[in-house]
């Protein structure tokens, strides 16, 4: 196994949880949005705080970023 291709199964490992971590901080923010709005999960510090409905949103906004610079960017 040459080094070209141990490179080659880094690269697709990394893209698999860059990718995995991009949708759970989507996920995240989502919560963390309908907390903010009491929409649903209504238990915690965070219901009804417009607060968590900036911040989940920012959040999910970096998840979706990494998410397509995951599965975007050129390869090694």
């Amino acid at each position: 196994m040459g080094t070209r291709q141990v490179l080659h199964i880094f690269n697709i490992v990394m893209r698999i949880v860059s990718s995995l971590l991009g949708l759970l901080m989507m996920f995240m923010g989502s919560v963390w949005i309908l907390q903010g709005l009491n929409l649903y999960f209504r238990v915690g510090f965070m219901v009804g705080d417009k607060r968590w409905v900036a911040w989940g949103a920012l959040l999910a906004l970096v998840g979706l970023c990494q998410l397509i610079w995951s599965n975007t960017r050129q390869q090694a």
